[in-house]
């Protein structure tokens, strides 16, 4: 298996402009993917992702945020902390208009790049798979909440 990169698409029935701010806002964000998020959607800004009552703690830097077609964040700093030379994964968030909504297209690429051993590597790969997996239609089910709420 390669490893190089996940890639996924969901279509949604929103704007450009409202599964933006789903990807990119740290409060919308801890609603579908992490528990808690904390950064600003602007290029270079250092911010952190948590899960189960912050056992598991993620650094991650916002790299690309053009409103509202693409939104991209490292993550997976190999000692925890935001390093701008260290090797981590990227993620990236595009947004197409699609009919009356948009596509959202996710990859996340960096594995090979980590120098994970093979064994390491397929580990955090199939784990990151399993987890987009979950978590995009999480993201399509949020986004649909919003748009059809009162």
């Amino acid at each position: 298996m390669e490893y190089g990169s996940i890639e996924r698409e969901i279509h949604v029935d929103a704007t450009l402009e409202v599964v933006y701010e789903v990807v990119s806002d740290p409060r919308h964000m801890a609603q579908w993917w992490s528990d808690e998020a904390e950064f600003e959607a602007t290029p270079g800004a250092v911010g952190e992702l948590a899960w189960g009552n912050r056992e598991h703690v993620e650094a991650m830097t916002v790299v690309r945020a053009d409103p509202p077609r693409l939104f991209a964040f490292r993550w997976s700093y190999p000692d925890g902390t935001a390093d701008e030379i260290a090797d981590s994964l990227l993620v990236t968030f595009e947004l197409v208009p699609s009919g009356s909504g948009t596509l959202i297209r996710l990859t996340e690429t960096g594995f090979r790049e980590m120098g994970w051993a093979e064994a390491k590597l397929a580990q955090e790969y199939g784990e990151h798979v399993t987890g987009w997996d979950y978590y995009l239609p999480r993201l399509g089910e949020y986004v649909t909440g919003l748009v059809s709420a009162p």
